[in-house]
């Protein structure tokens, strides 16, 4: 009926070896350290032909700046610059030394890093055995240490625990993976489900808004609604969500009565390309006030960030949630998409793919979803 969709994630092991890793940062620091190289290199070939260095690119070079790298084709020329020098020049041995460390040595390691650039396509790391796998922590660990593994994270979305739609990511959270998913569930079948139901690991802004612009049902938790529901929490007064905020004079008020001033804002994109903004208040003085110690753990004055869009889209959020058809969905929730995993991953004992590359697995995780419906079909028949 598309009327209620159950969102939830897990982690599936790929079928790679999970001691082939590749750190984006690691890449990051060798790429950077191989650029310094060849900016010195290219400061020694200058002395050495005692001419102008714009041949070799060195001012290119230098204007990139300290966040930029080199790429491949600059450094093809360079080695094309110093085969010219060398071709008026054959019995230069030091120049000769040069062009061999280019060739052999730096050429290579820098077509090698960018070729690996190319596969990262944003994650932090990947496997040697399957490109498309991300090493990410899976519930199961069997040594119990935290282990990173090459794997995939599933997501599929459930209604009367039949799979409906499924999507295959190579990030380990979830925050980022319900706008992909939601699109693509709308470009198979043409609509959206009227209610999205899923737990706090979906809870963003950026998720939010999509939801309220889609004109869907949000019973969508945030990662405080469990917290904030404690009386401890609910009663501290000097929690930022606690203070009162005076909305015509764009203030809070602290509970010694000082006010908090707006001090500016700052805007924030994320990877998706969703801008948000926060702005920053700072009380007047904290200067003798009685509740310091309580208050902060700084001798400056307060200073508090806030998120009032956020705010309002928690806001109603919390009141969907705490409706008496929100406590029905989230005492679904729990039953829905958990039995689905547990038949695939407990009864079926599926954890780990057998094939290799995302195309692959979709295909394979696409026949597992057929025959969960085909099976749960024929049990209710």
């Amino acid at each position: 009926k598309l009327q209620n969709y159950f969102l939830d994630g897990t982690k599936i092991e790929a079928n790679a070896n999970k001691y082939t890793f590749v750190w984006n940062k690691a890449v990051g620091n060798y790429d950077r350290k191989l650029d310094e190289k060849i900016k010195n290199h290219l400061r020694e070939i200058d002395r050495i032909v005692a001419e102008e260095n714009e041949i070799y690119l060195e001012d290119d070079l230098e204007e990139t700046g300290v966040n930029s790298r080199i790429t491949t084709g600059q450094v093809e020329g360079v080695v094309k610059s110093i085969d010219k020098k060398l071709a008026k020049n054959p019995m230069d041995k030091k120049l000769k030394k040069k062009a061999k460390e280019f060739k052999k040595d730096i050429l290579p390691r820098k077509q090698k890093y960018e070729e690996a650039f190319a596969i990262f396509e944003g994650r932090n790391s990947y496997s040697k055995t399957d490109h498309d796998a991300t090493f990410m922590r899976m519930k199961e660990d069997a040594m119990l240490n935290g282990q990173l593994k090459p794997g995939y994270n599933v997501q599929i979305g459930t209604e009367n625990r039949y799979i409906v739609g499924f999507t295959i990511h190579p990030n380990p959270t979830d925050t980022k993976t319900m706008i992909p998913h939601l699109k693509h569930l709308e470009k198979r079948l043409g609509r959206l489900p009227e209610n999205i139901v899923a737990d706090a690991g979906y809870g963003s802004e950026e998720n939010y808004e999509y939801l309220e612009e889609k004109n869907l049902g949000s019973y969508v938790k945030y990662n405080k609604f469990h917290w904030e529901k404690k009386k401890k929490n609910r009663e501290n007064p000097y929690l930022t969500d606690n203070l009162p905020y005076i909305a015509e004079t764009d203030r809070f008020v602290c509970r010694n009565g000082k006010q908090l001033l707006h001090i500016g804002n700052r805007k924030y994109v994320t990877e998706a390309g969703y801008e948000t903004r926060r702005d920053y208040y700072r009380c007047e003085d904290c200067t003798g006030c009685p509740y310091a110690t309580e208050c902060k753990n700084t001798d400056k004055n307060r200073t508090i960030m806030v998120s009032h869009r956020l705010n309002e889209l928690k806001r109603k959020a919390n009141a969907n949630l705490c409706s008496k058809r929100g406590h029905k969905l989230r005492s679904q929730r729990v039953v829905e998409v958990e039995q689905v995993f547990g038949r695939i991953k407990g009864c079926w004992s599926f954890r780990r793919f057998h094939l290799r590359g995302a195309d692959k697995v979709k295909i394979e995780w696409g026949l597992l979803a057929i025959a969960h419906n085909i099976a749960k079909m024929a049990l209710e028949g």
